[in-house]
């Protein structure tokens, strides 16, 4: 085992992120209990949502992690394949988690927008289990990469409009920045999606973007688990 300066920062950054992020999990579950009971409900899926994107980044770059360290990343084509298989899966429920998340937080009701991005959930996961995405493949189909990512940055983008949009009129900093950060995430996801295979080094981008997850982790347990003052704005 031979490994870069790159490689060892990338493992590095993996487990501590990893690790900061099973905390900031375990923290949520720790205090949902706690909370009012009038903001438990929020809480729980809060820290399930959050929980999701753990359980999947595990598998995504806990396996990189895992392969690395073991034959390579070449050598682990199938490995890295299930890991980026679980974590699509995970990535669709947490968004749609957080929709039901901003109909909770600001007691709103389903409409035609929300019925699109439910509806865009599931031609996501639909398309993941479609044999043409080659999941174990060392050069994965580009087209099927857009083909599925498409539904998902109509879900997550709309996630975000309605959290910016809401948050705005009840001025709600906590699900304001989670919008933000949401928006922060896609910006560097598109291009890894657009260009990666042309050129792997844009890959180094899923690193900021997965810091713009481990912020709105960041935010959420501070906005709902401790901040009193952000959730007087909790509906029931």
């Amino acid at each position: 085992m031979d490994l870069s300066m790159k490689e060892i920062m990338e493992i590095l950054f993996n487990i501590v992120y990893l690790i900061t992020l099973w905390a900031i999990v375990f923290n949520m579950f720790k205090n949902a209990n706690k909370l009012n009971s009038k903001y438990t409900k929020l809480g729980k899926l809060v820290a399930w949502t959050f929980a999701l994107l753990a359980i999947g980044d595990t598998g995504h770059v806990g396996f990189r992690v895992v392969a690395y360290l073991k034959d390579g990343i070449t050598e682990s084509a199938a490995l890295l394949g299930y890991g980026k298989f679980a974590t699509s899966i995970t990535v669709t429920f947490f968004y749609v988690l957080l929709l039901i998340i901003w109909k909770v937080r600001y007691n709103e009701k389903y409409n035609y927008f929300t019925h699109i991005l439910f509806a865009s959930g599931l031609v996501r996961l639909v398309l993941l289990v479609l044999p043409g995405n080659e999941w174990t493949s060392v050069v994965a189909p580009f087209n099927w990469a857009i083909y599925r990512n498409i539904p998902l940055m109509i879900l997550g983008l709309g996630v975000a409009g309605l959290f910016l949009s809401s948050a705005k009129k009840e001025k709600d900093n906590t699900f304001k920045w989670i919008g933000i950060m949401i928006l922060i995430s896609y910006g560097f996801y598109i291009p890894v999606i657009l260009f990666a295979h042309i050129n792997p080094t844009i890959g180094m981008l899923m690193i900021p973007k997965t810091v713009a997850y481990l912020a709105a982790a960041f935010i959420a347990y501070y906005g709902v688990f401790k901040n009193k003052n952000e959730n007087k704005n909790i509906q029931a």
